[in-house]
């Protein structure tokens, strides 16, 4: 099991590299997301891999960040997510923002992946809603829209909804309602439970 190449970089284009590794070429197919963070053309270059093998198909992807290859291995555990759909997810949203469309059970934002549709949407969310640690849901709700997050009171509020069970839409749709109801200097401790018992 190949786990990681390190080598130069020989060839790079959006959706694939190759990698001369003691002399050896190897092609890797990467999403868009990884492919801004390689180093320029025969230049050193490490890049995570998962070795994919299926009856006449021998693969190689290729990932420059841990979270990107975890969560490629997360989406193909989902029935009918193979490599292919998998890499055009990772291509279009950033793993938080697939994260927190998952917490959120967004159907449109992660029906809207090319290959993606409705009802495969609504599979990933009920497949993978369980897979993500309180954190990484945390982490991903700080990915929110500007003018939640303009207000800190307001990102923290939303982050301790979440810690409690809500969703992350269910979330800022709360906090949203009652922020223009508080004091201006109101605590986030307040802003929650006001938000609690509205």
């Amino acid at each position: 099991m190949i786990t990681f190449l390190e080598g130069t970089l020989v060839e790079k284009a959006p959706t694939r590299v190759v990698l001369n590794v003691g002399g050896v070429g190897y092609e890797v197919f990467i999403p868009l997301r990884s492919y801004d963070r390689l180093p320029a053309e025969n230049q050193p270059c490490r890049i995570l891999v998962v070795d994919y093998v299926r009856e006449e198909q021998h693969t190689l992807f290729g990932f420059m960040a841990d979270a990107e290859r975890g969560m490629f291995l997360l989406l193909m555990s989902v029935s009918g997510i193979g490599p292919k759909l998998a890499m055009s997810a990772l291509s279009s949203l950033a793993v938080r923002e697939i994260i927190g469309a998952v917490a959120a059970g967004d159907v449109k934002r992660l029906g809207a992946i090319s290959g993606i549709g409705k009802k495969m949407a609504e599979r990933m969310i009920v497949e993978l809603k369980d897979k993500f640690s309180d954190g990484q849901v945390l982490e991903a709700s700080a990915g929110m829209p500007a003018e939640l997050t303009a207000d800190q009171r307001v990102r923290d509020a939303v982050m301790a909804l979440i810690a409690l069970g809500y969703k992350q839409a269910e979330s800022q749709k709360m906090i949203m309602t009652v922020m223009p109801r508080l004091p201006k200097d109101a605590s986030v401790e307040e802003v929650v439970r006001r938000a609690l018992i509205h």
